[in-house]
């Protein structure tokens, strides 16, 4: 093929989210071949391509033919499901590429595969990133947030195709190099991970308002509405303002009501509490919305129960003009301890990587196209930019007097739904994290003498250095016999 009837990129991997960053790509001027195994994919790409457009795609129905249709150096952005898939359709692509080329996993790869596949095709001199999408199937097509990792020269490779292909908020395009190996699908992981947290977190207000403050579908639509026009403006309100307002189209009531309540999940907010367990680094929030999304899971169970423990539970009367107010308040609140968290972590992996992540960077790509896009992200970005170090979110200057006010709402909140027996962990864990945080001394002193007492760990003292252990049983007893004596 001639050089001036070749793609600029290349495709692979054509269900719906390959399809919509196809014709994204396309759309932006950017002529693209794709290929996809199952080659009525390939042809659907196409009609999409003609009806929506015209779009400069190209379709292919074999991995040579596909391969070969691009320009010198290749790149071929791969979006097919995480593990041993991407491994067979690096395969029998990588056959057909030449030293220079590159591969782009858009997937929700673990980062380690990620850095073992960038060593895999680098013995073939191919370059490799592996690239985080968000935004789900309307930002891929519309402009989604993009986290490539990687080689800095594939990235540069396709630099401008990525920036004009990303969400576009004001201070630039939703895309930034993050950094080598696999910082690109760790920071999308992470990025789930607080996903995980807002959603059970919203979920816990629509629970509070609903059944302590007996809220109706049209009121909790409105509510909704209302913060999104505030501090809480954000894609994951906006549509949950939506959600309240679909009526059942099978029955009466709305829709929401006749949803079963389990919630499934795909790996990455499991990862991410791994991830924190393995650093040290406490996420309680995002645990929580992890054990909330298993126990979701156990509905039988749960029906069981509730027939046995209908009693637990008390009744009061509520305000409900201040108990929504409340709920806004702890919300928001819960929420930037979550992001902390997930802030938290990102700066412990790439310490441990040696990534020199730009965290106020992350926070300015997650601004549009994705899925935990807010308003407030613009201040986490802010926030960073004042003081790189930032030791945690909390102890920004503006955030830290942001929660502080709000505490006394978030406190009434979560006593309020401790009294009427509904579950909050993930704003009562946020709470904990918060009151763990800003305090100077814990009892952990108590923790560390119980371990230096049947393990021998030895402790530390705040008066004077170095380790010590004490005969602990020994001297209580001796104390014991004192005490008989006098």
């Amino acid at each position: 093929m001639e050089a001036s009837t070749l793609s600029r990129i290349g495709l692979a991997g054509l269900a719906v989210m390959g399809q919509n960053l196809a014709l994204n790509i396309a759309e932006k001027g950017f002529p693209i071949s794709v290929y996809n195994r199952t080659t009525s994919k390939v042809d659907e790409t196409l009609q999409r391509a003609q009806s929506e457009g015209p779009f400069p795609l190209s379709g292919h129905h074999t991995p040579r033919d596909f391969v070969l249709s691009l320009q010198r150096p290749r790149s071929v952005i791969i979006l097919v499901k995480a593990g041993s898939p991407v491994d067979q359709t690096i395969a029998a692509l990588s056959e057909h590429m030449e030293s220079g080329d590159c591969i782009i996993d858009g997937g929700n790869e673990w980062y380690e595969n990620t850095e073992r596949r960038i060593q895999e095709v680098s013995n073939r001199g191919i370059l490799y990133l592996g690239m985080g999408v968000s935004g789900g199937e309307e930002g891929a097509r519309n402009g989604p947030s993009l986290m490539p990792g990687g080689s800095f020269q594939a990235y540069n490779n396709i630099k401008d195709i990525l920036e004009k292909v990303a969400a576009q908020v004001e201070d630039g395009p939703c895309v930034t190099y993050i950094g080598e190996g696999g910082a690109g699908n760790f920071v999308k992981m992470v990025h789930n991970g607080i996903e995980y947290g807002d959603m059970q977190l919203i979920s816990e207000a629509y629970d509070v308002l609903k059944n302590v403050g007996g809220l109706s579908n049209e009121e909790l639509g409105e509510i909704f509405g209302e913060w999104n026009r505030g501090e809480l403006e954000s894609f994951l309100i906006e549509i949950t303002s939506d959600i309240f307002k679909v009526k059942d189209d099978l029955a009466d009531g709305g829709l929401v009501d006749k949803i079963l309540d389990k919630t499934g999940m795909k790996g990455t907010g499991k990862w991410t509490v791994q991830q924190a367990a393995e650093l040290s680094v406490a996420a309680p929030t995002i645990a929580a919305s992890l054990d909330c999304r298993y126990l979701s899971g156990l509905k039988e169970e749960r029906e069981n129960a509730a027939e046995i423990l209908r009693e637990a539970g008390l009744k009061s009367g509520i305000d409900k003009k201040r108990l929504i107010d409340d709920v806004r308040q702890a919300l928001y609140a819960s929420k930037i301890c979550s992001y902390a968290q997930g802030m938290n972590l990102l700066r412990a992996k790439s310490i441990e990587k040696g990534w020199n992540l730009n965290l106020g960077e992350m926070a300015r790509i997650w601004k549009g196209g994705c899925i935990i896009r807010a308003v407030f992200l613009d201040r986490i970005k802010k926030a960073y930019q004042r003081n790189p170090n930032l030791a945690s979110l909390i102890v920004d200057p503006d955030f830290a007097r942001e929660m502080v006010q709000r505490q006394a709402a978030w406190r009434r909140v979560v006593g309020t739904a401790i009294s009427a027996g509904i579950s909050t962990p993930g704003m009562c864990a946020s709470l904990a994290y918060f009151d763990t945080y800003r305090r100077a001394r814990l009892p952990a002193n108590l923790v560390q003498a119980q371990r230096d007492l049947f393990g021998a760990h030895t402790y530390e003292r705040i008066d004077r250095p170095g380790a010590f252990h004490t005969e602990w049983t020994k001297l209580a007893r001796k104390s014991n016999s004192a005490g008989v004596l006098l």
